[in-house]
């Protein structure tokens, strides 16, 4: 392999990268919602998403290797993480700021590595404690940063349960990458997403929701084409690399979107001090439970 080519396949230049393109599609979003609507963005998000991995699927030699397993699982992750855990993401950056949500979006490590003590039978250490306890006082300091620039903090509870969505989803990719490429993988979890996300909207009398035009059509394109990068390069990314490597940086991704917000969010959010040292104690606090919390 070319040495140019490793280098791009290095796992943690893949998670970075997918950590500046999330916090991107973070500040997309938010300027999209300013005059569109959560249900469109989700839509058109999804639907940017899918035309572009199947490209992807084409352009590196088609539909290869598939079972009926990895179809069932990244299918799943879709209807989960996709289509549920995008809607609560679009909701909390519309309810509680772009930097609050991608804060608190940030803890779906903490809920997968619950999920892998609970069903897997894995042992708690002390960094996973410790990491805990980090989390829990970085998320204090956001809801009380944020009750000072006037969110209301029962709005909260929407990027935590997004992060949820996230986190089971993080271990439904994995398991699935043991039969699928994460290309086909990807596509399929994406068209899984956009059938089903579509089928509620006829359903439900919402159809309109599926247009959109002038500036909140082109953030939601921009937000599209980024968010789905970021969740293309993070498969990649578990498909070279390990969890304990791939998922601390990718969770690195509220920073990047403090770093941004001054630059493209300014005059719609501000950013408080304690809204910051939450932001980076939730970072550490991931760290300690994702990248030493193993035995």
């Amino acid at each position: 392999m070319p040495a140019g080519a490793s280098g791009i396949l290095d796992p943690r230049v893949l998670a970075i990268g997918a950590a500046v393109f999330s916090a991107g599609a973070t500040i997309f979003i938010r300027q999209g919602l300013r005059d569109g609507t959560t249900i469109t963005g989700v839509w058109i998000n999804v639907l940017v998403g899918t035309l572009g991995l199947w490209a992807a699927v084409l352009l590196t030699g088609g539909v290869y290797r598939v079972s009926a397993a990895g179809i069932a699982l990244f299918a799943v992750a879709g209807i989960i993480g996709t289509v549920s855990g995008r809607v609560l993401r679009f909701m909390a950056i519309e309810k509680v700021g772009a930097s609050i949500a991608a804060a608190l979006n940030n803890l779906h490590p903490l809920f997968a590595a619950a999920l892998a003590i609970a069903v897997l039978g894995e042992r708690i250490t002390l960094p996973i404690l410790a990491g805990t306890l980090v989390i829990v006082v970085g998320t204090a300091l956001l809801s009380s940063g944020g009750r000072r620039a006037g969110v209301r903090a029962r709005y909260l509870w929407l990027p935590i349960a997004s992060a949820a969505c996230f986190g089971i989803v993080a271990v439904l990719r994995k398991i699935g990458l043991g039969s699928m490429g994460p290309v086909q993988g990807a596509a399929i979890n994406a068209t899984t997403a956009l059938i089903v996300f579509s089928a509620f909207l006829v359903a439900s009398g919402q159809r309109g929701a599926m247009a959109s035009r002038g500036r909140s059509l082109a953030f939601f394109v921009a937000a599209g084409v980024a968010e789905n990068t970021g969740v293309f390069l993070n498969i990649v990314a578990l498909s070279v690399g390990t969890v304990g490597v791939v998922t601390p940086l990718v969770g690195t991704s509220p920073v990047f979107v403090l770093l941004l917000s001054p630059f493209f969010l300014r005059g719609v959010e501000g950013l408080g001090a304690r809204v910051v040292a939450g932001t980076r104690l939730i970072v550490l606090g991931v760290y300690l439970v994702t990248a030493l919390g193993g035995p």
